[in-house]
């Protein structure tokens, strides 16, 4: 698997910038961006998530199915089977969680890179191509579902369960399937706002409003 290609580096200080004009700053602040943009909410980071939250999903699985096997084990090699199946999960579930909080680290960067290069001028029909709304709906629309099935599982399944015939197993494994579910796509709706609010604030000259990027990033030309 080819390694992740190297964010691009923050804008040089205004005492040390060397660009000959205008049309210079604005081409290189343009290919920036849209390179940032695409590591940030391209089609190839919605799959790259969701297959981060497949393989959590499939370690909760095994742990789920594992202590569904503990709950109903009469003999060692039940328990054997359970213990088994609990190390596999956690084998998946552990990189699975790691991979998710790279993901959200290396997003923190690019929106602060995002403010910093946004901030150097404005290009309003430049960035215009940022806007990607087919790419952001897409993100917007397949995470809310994400969402709203996460919940379902969280709370409108174990509220039906029966006693006596659905066990604490099960409704674990279900639960836990549910929250991945829901995290996974708050993620991805999360992205997706973010992205909006950034191409406001960058067509309008308004910063962006993220907790995460600090101001004063760039200077306005």
């Amino acid at each position: 698997m080819s390694a992740r290609p190297a964010l691009p580096p923050p804008p040089p200080p205004v005492e040390i910038r060397t660009w000959p004009d205008r049309g210079a700053l604005l081409a290189d602040r343009a290919f920036t961006l849209g390179a940032l943009v695409r590591m940030h909410i391209g089609p190839g980071r919605l799959g790259l998530l969701w297959t981060w939250g497949a393989l959590g999903a499939f370690g909760w699985a095994l742990i789920g199915t594992a202590f569904i096997t503990f709950e109903e084990s009469y003999d060692i090699i039940s328990s054997i089977m359970g213990v088994v199946l609990l190390a596999l999960g956690a084998a998946a579930l552990v990189p699975a969680v790691v991979l998710v909080v790279v993901g959200l680290r290396r997003d923190r960067d690019i929106r602060r890179l995002l403010a910093q290069w946004g901030a150097l001028d404005r290009d309003p029909a430049g960035d215009s191509a940022l806007r990607l709304p087919g790419v952001s709906l897409a993100w917007l629309l397949s995470s809310f579902a994400l969402c709203a099935f996460g919940l379902y599982a969280c709370f409108a399944v174990p509220a039906g369960a029966v006693r006596g015939h659905d066990t604490y197993g099960l409704m674990a494994l279900i639960m836990g399937l549910g929250f991945i579910s829901w995290l996974i796509g708050l993620i991805g709706v999360i992205k997706a706002f973010r992205h909006r609010s950034w191409i406001l604030g960058t067509l309008t000259g308004r910063a962006a409003s993220d907790p995460l990027v600090p101001s004063g990033g760039g200077a306005h030309r």
